[in-house]
């Protein structure tokens, strides 16, 4: 990680506009503006608009245009959690990503993706393991096997979270 994310005590300003940076394997990178909802020190919340193509349909979820994503990042867990919204304020569900914990600079927030993320259906009827062939073929548990089982253990905690209750205490 780069010291310049590696500012200790740095808090994002409520109203503020940051920029939200995934960084994504083969040093592919995800940029897009959020505001800043609140940020205690540790876990960051901002809302952003959906930033991908027009419409990504997943077949579970199909994010679109005018989608609203309410994302909660921590500065000391290994997932971020996603609260999608349709434009009309429906919710979708929650879109979690398994990442290093975030950093976060004056105006950036950033993630490291490692690959392993959940869906959970609004109702939580599906609570759906993503990604893990991608999580194998990236060779993260073989280079380095303790950042592959805090992955791992993240994508565990987030599913036990998701089927015993939700996300409402850890997102408050």
């Amino acid at each position: 990680m780069s010291d310049e994310y590696a500012r200790p005590g740095t808090t994002l300003a409520p109203g503020g506009t940051v920029t939200v940076v995934l960084h994504k394997s083969r040093d592919r990178k995800v940029r897009y503006p959020a505001t800043v909802e609140r940020d205690d020190g540790v876990h960051a919340v901002v809302r952003a608009p959906w930033a991908g193509p027009p419409v990504r349909d997943f077949g579970f979820v199909r994010f679109e245009s005018g989608d609203v994503f309410t994302e909660h990042y921590w500065r000391d867990r290994w997932f971020s959690v996603k609260e999608v919204r349709g434009p009309e304020g429906a919710l979708k569900g929650w879109y979690c990503d398994v990442t290093r914990p975030a950093a976060v600079a004056p105006d950036t927030l950033s993630t490291w993706d490692l690959e392993l993320d959940l869906w959970v259906s609004p109702d939580r009827s599906a609570v759906l393991r993503l990604d893990e062939d991608e999580f194998a073929e990236s060779g993260l548990p073989e280079n380095d096997p303790e950042t592959a089982g805090r992955a791992r253990h993240a994508l565990d905690e987030l599913e036990r979270l998701a089927r015993e209750g939700g996300f409402g205490a850890l997102l408050d």
